[in-house]
């Protein structure tokens, strides 16, 4: 008896959907490329690109016809044409704006923001690293650490980013020298200690050749760690990334009220952190009112069980109370602090100068509130590190600074949570983004402060003392007289039994 023949249609859709289905649950990772100008950015990533077979043949003749157009390197493939776009950047060979490329392997996914290197464009490379999960810091083989290296790297530090790749690139300028690559090395671990960047891996290669990026180089024998590729699937993001963050409990902020009818009412959002299922008792900020998840529910209408970190859903709650747009929905039993005074770190991007005082909007989460630098404490010098006095900031400058809302806010401090410790500031008149900035903590122990009982009142005294209270304030202008009659008031006063006191200037 012979078996059933399969349906070859049959075996096609369960493969594709098979493959489908694996490609939907890789892990993705941002990373960002940045270091000083020419240090080999783009030409990493397009080598990347090109090495793992993800250009189409269109693309792929473009390319060559572009680099045998541009001649930048001798009739050869320029990798860099890949991500440098815009034509500026083609004539200047230099990277001007943030380039995203999305590319995925069989073990993971990636979306890579190729980040400018030149000085004036350091507010785009912050831009890039906002998000970023992983930096690849690339090195000059020839020329190591350099001022922007370090201002990079400073900023990377600043953003939260606890993965940095160490990549000692254009190592066959060198002639491979593994003397080269430790001093680099050396100097830049020395460097990652004093900003606190937890994870540095430190690769030997070179991407015009693509040693050390997807395969070991036999040019380098010397180096026997990890290639680039296999690090970039590798790394934990988890344990790297947010590994000195605590667990802060559901946070939620609220992007949009959704009411399709009179029958229901539910606030959408993406959960940043915690963990959320129907019975909870959460609580809604800054308005500080409680109530119970009624029921979860996902994109497609359906009820969920439970929504993790992550997860974009939508909220509905037992009692009708008040949330709007920006509201943060947390844990009842752990909430985060509500406040309208900060210090923060901020990165100036704006063409004219930061002026204490000066009123903008400021935008974190979804919320957008009134706000002021009140103080500049400091300006950092991204080099060295140093403190520098200061009474403005210019562009491209970092400073630590005193910050005032006209309204309180839930936030977390930027080392616990991105989305709620991480704010843009906007120019009221331009609509333009000045500054990007980080939280650091509250000027004020908000959370601490209640209004104390008083077993003593005002009733109690008068009744003590047998008199009503009563506050007489005399004015006019200087000598019109005001001490002379508040004194004889006084006096009369006293002689009739009643207890007084004088408040005076003079006295």
């Amino acid at each position: 008896m012979s078996a059933t023949p399969r349906d070859p249609l049959q075996s096609a859709d369960n493969a594709v959907a098979a493959y489908l289905q694996q490609h939907e649950h890789k892990q993705l990772l941002r990373f960002i490329t940045c270091g000083s100008v020419d240090d080999g950015k783009s030409t990493l990533i397009g080598r990347l690109l090109h090495d793992t077979k993800l250009l189409l043949d269109d693309q792929l003749a473009a390319l060559e016809a572009d680099s045998l157009r541009h001649g930048t390197q001798n009739g050869q493939i320029d990798f860099a044409l890949l991500v440098d776009g815009l034509q500026a950047e083609r004539e200047q060979g230099i990277t001007i704006d943030v380039a995203y490329r999305f590319f995925n392997t069989d073990r993971r996914k990636f979306i890579v923001a190729d980040c400018p290197g030149h000085e004036q464009y350091t507010r785009n490379m912050a831009t890039g690293a906002s998000t970023a999960d992983l930096a690849i810091v690339l090195v000059d083989a020839r020329k190591g650490l350099l001022t922007q290296t370090r201002r990079h790297s400073y900023i990377v530090s600043l953003l939260g980013i606890r993965h940095v790749v160490l990549a000692v690139n254009k190592m066959d300028l060198v002639d491979h020298d593994e003397a080269v690559f430790t001093r680099i090395v050396d100097d830049y671990r020395a460097l990652a200690a004093q900003l606190g960047i937890a994870h540095v891996t430190c690769i030997p290669l070179s991407a015009l050749n693509g040693d050390n990026m997807l395969d070991a180089s036999a040019r380098m024998p010397w180096y026997t760690g990890t290639t680039l590729l296999e690090h970039l699937e590798t790394v934990g993001i988890d344990d790297g990334i947010d590994d000195s963050r605590r667990d802060l409990g559901l946070r939620m902020p609220v992007q949009w009220v959704c009411r399709p009818d009179q029958n229901f009412r539910g606030f959408a959002g993406t959960i940043v952190s915690g963990k959320v299922s129907p019975g909870d008792e959460v609580v809604a900020l800054p308005s500080g009112r409680r109530s119970r998840v009624a029921r979860i529910v996902a994109g497609d209408g359906g009820d969920l069980p439970d929504a993790t970190t992550g997860h974009a859903v939508t909220l509905t709650l037992e009692d009708e109370i008040d949330i709007s747009r920006g509201d943060v929905i947390a844990s009842a039993g752990a909430p985060p602090e509500v406040a309208d005074q900060f210090a923060t770190h901020i990165l100036w991007m704006g063409e004219h100068a930061l002026l204490p005082g000066r009123p903008y909007w400021l935008k974190i989460g979804a919320r957008t509130v009134g706000a002021s630098i009140t103080e500049i404490k400091h300006r950092v010098d991204v080099n060295t590190q140093e403190h520098l006095a200061a009474k403005s900031l210019d562009l491209n400058e970092v400073g630590y600074c005193n910050l005032h809302l006209d309204q309180p806010v839930p936030f977390e401090a930027y080392a616990d949570s991105r989305e709620l410790g991480g704010f843009i500031l906007i120019d009221r008149q331009t609509n333009a983004t000045v500054a990007a900035g980080t939280l650091d903590f509250a000027l004020r122990r908000a959370a601490n402060i209640h209004w104390q009982h008083l077993e003593v009142d005002k009733v109690a005294r008068a009744r003590s003392m047998g008199q009503t209270p009563r506050c007489l304030w005399f004015t006019g202008l200087s000598g019109s007289g005001k001490s002379t009659v508040a004194n004889l008031v006084e006096k009369r006063l006293m002689a009739m039994g009643l207890r007084t006191y004088l408040l005076d200037g003079d006295n």
